[in-house]
C-alpha cells in the first residue's frame, strides 16, 4: 500500500508542478501594463485560476490572495487519504518556517506598537491562533500562543528576548532559525532517501549562511555576525562560516577553494560590484540555491523528496508573482525586474 501511496502522491505533485507559472508566462508579461493583463496571461495555471475570482485592487490584496492560495495548496495535501506518513512529516516540519516568520513579524509588531501582518501558513495558523499572535501586545503574549500550539522550543527562545536591544533582536531571530533548521535536519532520519533529503536541507543552510556572510561583510558587521551563523551546513561548517566573515568580499571566492560554491561567490562579487546593491547578494544566491536543489530533488519520485521539491517550486512561484505584481502596481515594467526572478522552468 505504501508504494501505491507514493505513486499517487508523486503523480499528483508532478501534475501540480506542470500547472505553475513558468518563464514563458513571465516573458509574455513583459509588455503588460496592468494587473488584468497579468492575470489573463496566467489563467491557464492553477494559481491563475484561483486568482480569477479574486477582487484585487491593491498589492496588499494580491499578496493576501497569494498566501491564502499557498496555504490552501498545503491543506489540500493533508486532506488526501493516500498520503504516506513520511510525506506528511516532511510537510509539517518544513512549514514551521512560516511560524518562525510569523513569530518574527509579531516581535516587530510589538516593537512598532501595531498589529503584525501574518502569513496564513504553519502550526499557529492550523490552530486558529494567527490573529491572536498578530495582536500580541508583548512577548509574553507571543509565548502563550506558542505554548498553546506546542511550539515550546520556540517559546523558550523568546524568554531571553529584550525588546529594546537590537542585538537581542537579531540573536533571538538567529536562534529561532537555528531551532527550525535543527529540526529540519533531524527529521529525515530513517526515511526513504533520507540522507539525500538531509543533504538538500544542509545546502539550504549553506546558502543561508553564504548570504549572511556576504551581507555582514558588505554592511561592515564583521565578527559580530558570528553568533548568527546556522549550524548544520553541508560544505560551510560553523568554523568555515566564521572564518569567511573575517575576509574581504573580493577574497570570498578564493577562500572557498575548489568547492562548487566558488562560482556562486564570484557571481555575487561581480553582481555587487556592478550594482552596489545589497539585494544582488540575495538575487544571485537564490538562483543558485534553486539550481542546486533542482538537480538533486526534481528527478526523484516515489520518495519524500517529491514533497520537498514541490514546496520549493511553489515557494518560487509565489515569490516571482509577488515581485511581478508589486512591479505592476508600481508601474514598473516586468522586463526591468526579470533579473530578480527565479525560473523553475
Amino acid at each position: 500500500m505504501s508504494s501505491a501511496k507514493y505513486a499517487f502522491m508523486s503523480a499528483y505533485l508532478k501534475g501540480a508542478e506542470a500547472k505553475i507559472v513558468t518563464s514563458e508566462h513571465i516573458n509574455r508579461m513583459s509588455k503588460t501594463s496592468n494587473i488584468q493583463e497579468v492575470l489573463e496571461i496566467i489563467k491557464d495555471t492553477d494559481i491563475g485560476r484561483y486568482l480569477e475570482e479574486a477582487l484585487i485592487k491593491t498589492f496588499d490584496d494580491s499578496d493576501r490572495y497569494l498566501w491564502e492560495y499557498f496555504g490552501e495548496c498545503l491543506e489540500r495535501l493533508e486532506w488526501f487519504k493516500l498520503v504516506p506518513s513520511d510525506i506528511l512529516k516532511v510537510l509539517d516540519t518544513y512549514m514551521v518556517k512560516y511560524d518562525v516568520l510569523n513569530i518574527k513579524a509579531a516581535l516587530q509588531g510589538i516593537s512598532a506598537g501595531k498589529k503584525a501582518s501574518m502569513i496564513p501558513v504553519g502550526v499557529v495558523h492550523g490552530h486558529g491562533l494567527l490573529d491572536e499572535l498578530s495582536h500580541a501586545e508583548d512577548v509574553d503574549g507571543v509565548i502563550k500562543v506558542l505554548i498553546e500550539c506546542k511550539l515550546g522550543a520556540y517559546a523558550s527562545i523568546l524568554e531571553g528576548y529584550i525588546e529594546e536591544e537590537a542585538k537581542s533582536k537579531f540573536l533571538t531571530e538567529a536562534k529561532l532559525d537555528g531551532e527550525y533548521y535543527k529540526n529540519l535536519l533531524n527529521m529525515p532520519k530513517s526515511m526513504p532517501d533520507g540522507s539525500l533529503l538531509a543533504k538538500a536541507f544542509s545546502i539550504i543552510i549553506d546558502m543561508t549562511n553564504l548570504q549572511l556572510i556576504n551581507r555582514a561583510i558588505i554592511e561592515g558587521i564583521g565578527s559580530e555576525a558570528d553568533e548568527f551563523v546556522i549550524s548544520g551546513g553541508y560544505m560551510i561548517s560553523d568554523k568555515v562560516a566564521k572564518d569567511l566573515i573575517s575576509h574581504k568580499l573580493a577574497d570570498i571566492p578564493s577562500a572557498l577553494g575548489s568547492t562548487q560554491y566558488r562560482d556562486i561567490a564570484e557571481e555575487v562579487v561581480a553582481s555587487y560590484n556592478r550594482t552596489k546593491s545589497i539585494t544582488a547578494v540575495e538575487e544571485v544566491i537564490d538562483k543558485h540555491k534553486f539550481r542546486l536543489l533542482k538537480e538533486m530533488l526534481s528527478p526523484r519520485v516515489l520518495t519524500p523528496l517529491v514533497i520537498a521539491w514541490y514546496l520549493i517550486v511553489k515557494e518560487v512561484e509565489i515569490r516571482n508573482l509577488r515581485l511581478v505584481l508589486k512591479a505592476t502596481f508600481d508601474n514598473i515594467s516586468v522586463e526591468e525586474i526579470k533579473e530578480y526572478l527565479v525560473f523553475s522552468s
